[in-house]
């Protein structure tokens, strides 16, 4: 399973970045073979508009299944999230992306 986790840096000591479309980076997660990469958003955080849609086609883009985030997607992100068939997780904005993975594990993150 691919999980992608919104985050503040390229580590798994950083935050859980609250914001969905705007975040600076996304941690996707191979729960198969227990490696993590950090996907650079690029300009989508910059962006004056439309920045939550345009980042769910890049989790799209990883083959993301879980996606844990602090606040979660606004309604437009969350129509092409929900479309792809990810289930998103929020209230992890307070967790490191490691911290944030073991809360999922022991399912003390709350559904969206």
């Amino acid at each position: 399973m691919i999980i992608a986790i919104t985050a503040t840096g390229n580590s798994l000591d950083e935050q859980v970045d609250p914001r969905f479309g705007r975040a600076k980076y996304i941690c996707v997660h191979d729960t198969e073979k227990k490696i993590n990469k950090f996907v650079d958003t690029g300009g989508i955080a910059s962006l004056p508009g439309g920045a939550g849609p345009k980042m769910a086609q890049k989790i799209i883009g990883q083959g993301t299944q879980v996606l844990i985030t602090g606040n979660g997607p606004g309604n437009n992100a969350q129509g092409v999230v929900g479309r792809a068939g990810i289930k998103v997780y929020i209230g992890a904005q307070n967790y490191t992306v490691k911290a944030a993975l073991n809360a999922y594990e022991k399912n003390n993150l709350e559904e969206f």
